[in-house]
């Protein structure tokens, strides 16, 4: 079996997990999430733990059963703290700005971006070379940062664009003569 699925999910205290048939809920203080298991994964509640299960000792259903209890354990982590993802604007004039569910980004085009965030996804921007986003759905944070990205990769031989705060970018050596 999956060692990963093997780990049983601990509910901390504030989440409130549904079980109906192939459909989990996850509720919290930071909202509620919803998820359809595959059908050859189980889920059980012992008071406050959760294990996930395959249904059968196929190969596919092991690999199944360890993705679901990540997907599951990232539901109960996002509904109690939450997820956040950090974005570094690095050039000459490259700023962005966060206003409601918009985010303004100039990054060297002859027009600002107008992003607009979906439902969930909330930004704030500490400084106007930074966007902190965050979010209670780790899927759909990783999704919003990875196009506001999509604007202007960083390039390996200035180093500019837009970049995870964690992101290490391999400069390369310029032209020789």
């Amino acid at each position: 079996m999956s060692r990963v699925a093997k780990n049983p999910i601990s509910l901390p205290k504030g989440v409130e997990t549904t079980i109906a048939g192939n459909a989990v809920t996850v509720k919290g203080s930071k909202g509620s999430l919803n998820l359809d298991l595959h059908n050859d994964v189980q889920i059980e509640k012992d008071g406050d733990v959760l294990r996930v299960s395959p249904r059968n000792e196929s190969r596919a259903a092991v690999a199944l059963a360890g993705t679901f209890r990540a997907l599951v354990n990232n539901m109960v982590v996002g509904v109690s703290e939450g997820f956040q993802r950090r974005l570094l604007l690095q050039g000459v004039g490259y700023r962005a700005k966060a206003q409601g569910n918009t985010v303004n980004i100039t990054v060297g085009y002859s027009h600002p971006i107008d992003y607009q965030l979906p439902e969930g996804v909330t930004a704030e921007t500490p400084s106007q070379t930074e966007i902190v986003l965050s979010s209670s759905d780790k899927q759909k944070l990783g999704q919003v940062a990875a196009e506001i990205r999509e604007f202007r990769p960083p390039e390996p031989y200035k180093g500019k664009g837009i970049r995870y705060a964690d992101e290490n970018v391999y400069r390369k050596e310029a032209k020789k003569k």
